[in-house]
């Protein structure tokens, strides 16, 4: 299974999300890969620590041998990486992987990403990283994926991008990849005595948006985990955040979910039309 972890507005905890779903997914015995697009590289370095420049080549070497013509098939695996966790890899970004964003664009490399998955060995979980922008790097990652994630940090800026994010999803399903989906809204950061993160989680519910049961709360923990380069469930398996991951974990490989396929019957100009005070584009 391949899932983007995607959401336009940054600072929602795509990186983090990532990270600790692939290392669940990994501590249980699957063979799991993280692919890491954005060129702030959290990803990369969450899970290769401050070594993390040392391993070549990147995702940056792969689209740039695409764009120089030199990429050959049977070259697939050298871009991935072991880390140190058992039954995780990785697809490392770096910084100069922003330079090659123009040129990618100009020459409609769209479907690259996919291609290089489907040549790479075996891996029963993929999580993609994507930088918080619907650019060439998020297209190809929708493009090469099965489902969708979407991080909401219980923010009204993060509630209105995620109305842009379903238009965008729904014109790459149409365009280049029908099977793609959205497989839920994973809350992060929720604070349980405050009003505002509760109200505007019942609203994402009301309107028919397939939110994930278990919501993540904040915890100093998860920036003490970044700090050690270790994702929760080796840094602290037995945390309240770590047992949250674990749960939707466990909601995703058994499929509980109510509505998969929201961004199918969610009609979002209607949604925003009903919401005056959201100052959404349409």
């Amino acid at each position: 299974m391949r899932r983007v972890i995607f959401n336009q507005k940054g600072g929602v905890g795509k990186s983090t999300i990532t990270c600790n779903l692939a290392a669940i997914s990994a501590d249980k015995g699957l063979r799991t890969l993280v692919v890491d697009l954005d060129p702030q590289s959290n990803a990369t370095q969450y899970l290769l620590g401050r070594n993390a420049t040392n391993f070549k080549p990147t995702i940056t070497e792969y689209f740039d041998q695409v764009l120089q013509f030199h990429f050959s098939a049977s070259a697939a695996n050298q871009f991935i990486h072991a880390t140190s966790f058992k039954n995780l890899y990785i697809l490392p970004a770096s910084p100069e992987l922003e330079s090659l964003l123009n040129s990618l664009e100009n020459r409609q490399k769209i479907y690259k990403l996919r291609s290089l998955l489907d040549k790479v060995d075996h891996f029963d979980n993929i999580f993609i990283d994507t930088p918080p922008a619907m650019n060439y790097f998020t297209q190809s990652a929708l493009i090469a994926t099965d489902t969708c994630l979407i991080p909401f940090d219980c923010d009204l800026f993060s509630r209105n991008a995620i109305y842009h994010l379903f238009r965008g999803v729904t014109d790459i399903r149409e365009k280049y990849n029908a099977d793609l989906r959205v497989e839920g809204v994973i809350v992060n950061q929720y604070q349980p005595g405050a009003a505002l993160p509760r109200r505007l989680v019942n609203e994402l519910s009301n309107e028919g948006l397939p939110m994930i049961s278990t919501f993540l709360t904040s915890s100093i923990k998860i920036r003490e985990s970044h700090d050690a380069a270790l994702p929760m469930i080796h840094f602290a398996r037995y945390h309240k955040v770590t047992l949250e991951f674990l749960r939707i974990f466990q909601t995703l490989q058994t499929n509980e979910i109510t509505q998969p396929d929201a961004f199918r019957t969610v009609d979002v100009t209607e949604m925003i039309k009903d919401k005056g005070e959201l100052e959404v584009e349409v």
